[in-house]
């Protein structure tokens, strides 16, 4: 009983212990990659597509079908020996088995096997390219949450400023410095600063919540991320701000969704083939054999074996299968091939169009986010020392709770700003990189 006490402690222990762990970029990756359901479904089509391929490999073998009749006669005849009518009560039956080879098929079956490959291809690649947006989507959430820790960051060390504020004000009215409303005017801006805290507390949770719902994950109560190394961001990633054309060049030959668009088009102009070989010949090797067995009511009968052998017959022939006219079926069908095939073609080009309008846009984003980031460090120098400036002069009451609250809006405002900045540029360098076939990694 002991021993079992202990091993429950200790598998609710490590349970405690894997919930409090904190969970990595990658790890949040691997696990919404494993549990998404719509990336499950998607695997179920590359099975479909396989099985496709197998089949239609299959379809060079000969057929066997096998067929027993029975059948029953009932009536009377005229016996022409004796002119009387006579009962005729009989019964047959028959066996047969049938097997045709496809010799000739107007290229029908290869065209159809590597149809069927293409479309395999075709949905790997997009198999992958939901693997790739299910990424950027937990990236997305991933730097939202770490957006977020820090504005709760900025928040929290508001209220203990604020919290020293409100002493020193208490400590000046005792001195007859300040008059008793600023004493209350602080009071007031510390209830609003806790609720900003609180505010951002909630934004926080809101952020976890998205992240652990794009994981599939059921209990969020121990959900947390583990924060990474964002120092140097700048610095850091300052080498993936590519040119559009050069990351393009490079990215348009392994993004999944341009090759899954490119083996669609080229699965086209394969049935195509399969629509034209309507137009050829068919030729196919048949081999049957065929007996039966008959009995009549009132007569002698042959017995039952050795009819099955004199009734036995073998049959091996070629028959060839001329198309002449089938109503133009043919020729619309090749017609429509031909179309499916452009409407191919322009959905490749604007799959590669719009993905160099990504790219430019990623590209123009990433600067754009380096421009303000560099920009926002100089507005947040000057706006920390105005507020420095601020709070000494309010320590010695010579300015008040709304100067105060205006400078320090400020510098809260220059601090969201720069943090928006360097998360969307860290962002837009990463998916720069992912473009280029590099996994998102955040360390």
């Amino acid at each position: 009983m002991i021993r079992k006490l202990f091993i429950l402690i200790a598998l609710l222990f490590s349970i405690s212990l894997m919930a409090q762990q904190k969970w990595t970029l990658r790890q949040c990756v691997e696990h919404a990659i494993e549990n998404n359901i719509n990336l499950r479904q998607q695997e179920v089509a590359v099975e479909q597509s396989d099985l496709a391929v197998h089949t239609n490999r299959l379809s060079r073998l000969p057929d066997l079908n096998a067929g027993v009749g029975q059948n029953f006669s009932f009536g009377r005849s005229t016996n022409v020996a004796t002119n009387i009518s006579e009962s005729r009560n009989s019964l047959s039956t028959s066996f047969n088995i049938h097997s045709s080879i496809p010799l000739f098929s107007g290229f029908r079956i290869p065209n159809e096997i590597k149809a069927s490959k293409l479309d395999l291809l075709a949905n790997m690649e997009g198999l992958n390219k939901a693997k790739e947006n299910l990424e950027i989507q937990v990236t997305n959430y991933f730097l939202d949450v770490l957006f977020k820790k820090e504005l709760l960051l900025i928040a929290e060390e508001q209220v203990e400023q604020t919290k020293e504020q409100v002493e020193r004000t208490r400590l000046l009215y005792e001195a007859d410095k300040v008059a008793l409303a600023q004493v209350y005017d602080i009071k007031a801006q510390l209830a609003n600063d806790e609720l900003n805290r609180q505010n951002a507390k909630n934004n926080l949770e809101a952020s976890l919540l998205d992240l652990s719902q794009a994981l599939n994950l059921r209990d969020v109560s121990q959900f947390d991320i583990q924060e990474p190394n964002l120092d140097n961001v700048i610095a850091d990633n300052i080498g993936s701000i590519l040119p559009p054309e050069e990351i393009y060049q490079q990215a348009v030959q392994i993004k999944p969704h341009v090759r899954e668009a490119s083996y669609r088009l080229e699965g086209e102009k394969r049935r195509l083939k399969i629509a034209q070989a309507a137009y050829w010949p068919t030729v196919n090797f048949n081999m049957s054999y065929s007996t039966g067995y008959g009995r009549t009511a009132g007569f002698d009968n042959i017995i039952f074996k050795r009819q099955l052998r004199d009734n036995s017959s073998e049959v091996l022939g070629i028959s060839v299968n001329i198309p002449i006219f089938n109503r133009f079926q043919t020729r619309n069908r090749v017609k429509e091939s031909r179309l499916l095939i452009l409407n191919r073609s322009l959905e490749l080009d604007n799959v590669r169009q719009a993905f160099y309008k990504e790219i430019q846009q990623a590209y123009q984003s990433a600067v754009a986010s380096q421009s303000k980031y560099d920009f926002t460090v100089k507005s947040l120098e000057a706006a920390q020392e105005a507020y420095h400036y601020a709070q000494e002069k309010y320590s010695v009451g010579r300015s008040t709770v709304v100067e105060l609250n205006e400078a320090k809006l400020k510098y809260i405002t220059s601090q969201s700003e720069q943090l928006q900045a360097k998360y969307d540029f860290l962002f837009r360098a990463k998916i720069l990189d992912f473009y280029r076939g590099y996994p998102i990694i955040i360390e």
